[in-house]
C-alpha cells in the first residue's frame, strides 16, 4: 500500500538538495510512503497518485524526532530528591544507587512496563528512534536482564554497567571495572550495540572510562561517552581519540575539547533535561556550532537528573538557553540524533528513508520553540505505519 501527505504547508526534509538551506524545506509539500520507506517528495501540485491520501491541511511535516540518550530500563521514583534539589541541595552521581536498588527488586514484567509506558509517551510526542541503556542494574545479572528487555523495543541498545561503581565494590573500584570488563560484558553484549561510560568525578576517571570502553569495543560494540557533564575532564578527548559516535553532555569544555570535536567524527550530544531539572549550567551550543561540531540533542530521560520524555520541550531549552535557532535545534533533535547513532535511514524525509514522520498542528517547525510545552502533534508515522 501506498500513501499520500500532500498539502504539506512546510516539510522539513534535512536534505539541502530537496528544498531550502540546511533544513531543506519545502513549501505546499507532499511526501509518499510505499511500505514502511519514502518513496518520493517533492511540491504538492506534483504528487503522484497512491492508494490512500492524508490532507495535511497546510500542517508542519517533519522528520521523526531521534532520540539518542535515554535511561528507560528503571523502577522505582525519586521525586523526594528533586524536591530536595530544588529546595537548594546539589546534584551528585550517587542519586543513582537509589533506583539501583528498586531496579533490582523489580520483575522483569515490571521494568518491560516501565519501558513500554515511557517508550509510548515519547511516541506520543513525534520521538520514532530511540536508544536506550542499562546501567540502573550494576550487577551482571540486572545489567544483562536490562539490555533484553530493552533489545526487546529498539536495536539502539547500550551497555552502561560503568554508570557507577555497583554498590558491592564501593570500596574496590578497580574491582568493579574488571567485573564491567569482563563478566557482566560477556552477558550483556550479545543484547548491545553500544559500549558507554560515565566518566566524570564521582563515577569513573579516564584510565577506568579507557579499559570499559576499549573492553567493549574488543567484543564489536561501537563506543560512545557520558562526558564532562559535572565538571572539565577527560571525556571528550577520549571519545574522540577511540572514535566514539557521541560525546554526551559537553557541558564543561576547554578549547581543546572544542576543536577535538570540531576535527573529529564524535557528535556533541547536548541534554538541556538535564541541567534544567538540576539548575546547572547549559552546554554552550552556540560555541560548538560556530565551531563546526556536529551537535544532537537528546532527553536524557531518567528518574533522577532529567525526567522528561520530551523532545519538543528540550528543543524549545535548547533554543531558549542555549543559543541555538529554531532551525538549529530541530535538526539536531532529528538528523542531529541519527549522526550520533551512525543512521542514515532516520532524521529525514527523502527517497529510502524510513517513513519516521511527525505532523504537527502548527504552520511550521518553528513552533515547537515559539509555543513550548504545547502539545503539538497532529500525527505520527513509524515505518510507514500510522501510531498517533
Amino acid at each position: 500500500m501506498s500513501l499520500l501527505i500532500n498539502n504539506v504547508g512546510s516539510l522539513v526534509t534535512n536534505d539541502p538538495a530537496l528544498g531550502d538551506g540546511p533544513l531543506g524545506l519545502v513549501a505546499d509539500a507532499a511526501v509518499v510512503i510505499e511500505g514502511d520507506s519514502v518513496a518520493w517528495v517533492g511540491r504538492s501540485a506534483d504528487a503522484p497518485a497512491a492508494d490512500e491520501t492524508v490532507d495535511a491541511a497546510g500542517r508542519a511535516l517533519l522528520p521523526g524526532f531521534v532520540d539518542s540518550h535515554s535511561h528507560l530500563v528503571f523502577a522505582g521514583d525519586r521525586t523526594a530528591e528533586f524536591n530536595a534539589r530544588m529546595s537548594g541541595r546539589a546534584y551528585s552521581a550517587g542519586g543513582i544507587r537509589t533506583t539501583v536498588a528498586a531496579t533490582r527488586a523489580a520483575s522483569d514484567a515490571e521494568l518491560n512496563a516501565n519501558l513500554t509506558r515511557f517508550l509510548a509517551e515519547m511516541l506520543r510526542q513525534g520521538t520514532t528512534t530511540v536508544e536506550v541503556k542499562s546501567g540502573y542494574g550494576l550487577s551482571t545479572a540486572d545489567e544483562a536482564r536490562s539490555l533484553r528487555i530493552a533489545a526487546g523495543h529498539t536495536e539502539e541498545t547500550t551497555y552502561l554497567g560503568a554508570h557507577v561503581v555497583g554498590p558491592e565494590f564501593a570500596e574496590d573500584p578497580a574491582g568493579y571495572v574488571e567485573l564491567v570488563t569482563g563478566e557482566m560484558l560477556e552477558a550483556c553484549a550479545p543484547f548491545a550495540r553500544w559500549v558507554d561510560v560515565f566518566c566524570e568525578r564521582g563515577a569513573f576517571d579516564g584510565d577506568q572510562a579507557r579499559a570499559v570502553l576499549t573492553a567493549g569495543m574488543a567484543k564489536g560494540l561501537a563506543p560512545r561517552v557520558h562526558a564532562n557533564q559535572l565538571s572539565f575532564g577527560p571525556g571528550v578527548q577520549l571519545a574522540v581519540e577511540l572514535g566514539a559516535a557521541s560525546a554526551d553532555h559537553c557541558t564543561h569544555l576547554t578549547d581543546q575539547d572544542v576543536a577535538a570535536l570540531a576535527d573529529g567524527d564524535t557528535v556533541a550530544t547536548l541534554l538541556p533535561g538535564a541541567e534544567f531539572s538540576t539548575r546547572a549550567p547549559y552546554p554552550d551550543a552556540r560555541r560548538l556550532l560556530d565551531a563546526g561540531v556536529r551537535v544532537a540533542l537528546s532527553t536524557d530521560c531518567n528518574p533522577g537528573s532529567s525526567f522528561t520524555s520530551s523532545m519538543p520541550f528540550c528543543v524549545a531549552v535548547a533554543v531558549r538557553e542555549m543559543g541555538m535557532t529554531p532551525d538549529e535545534a530541530v535538526h539536531a533533535a532529528t538528523a542531529g540524533g541519527a549522526l550520533a547513532l551512525r543512521r542514515t535511514d532516520v532524521g529525514r524525509v527523502s527517497p529510502g528513508a524510513r517513513a519516521d514522520l511527525l505532523l504537527l498542528d502548527a504552520p511550521s517547525h518553528v513552533h515547537l520553540a515559539y509555543r513550548p510545552g504545547v502539545p503539538l502533534t497532529a500525527a505520527v508515522w513509524q515505518g510507514g505505519v500510522r501510531k498517533v
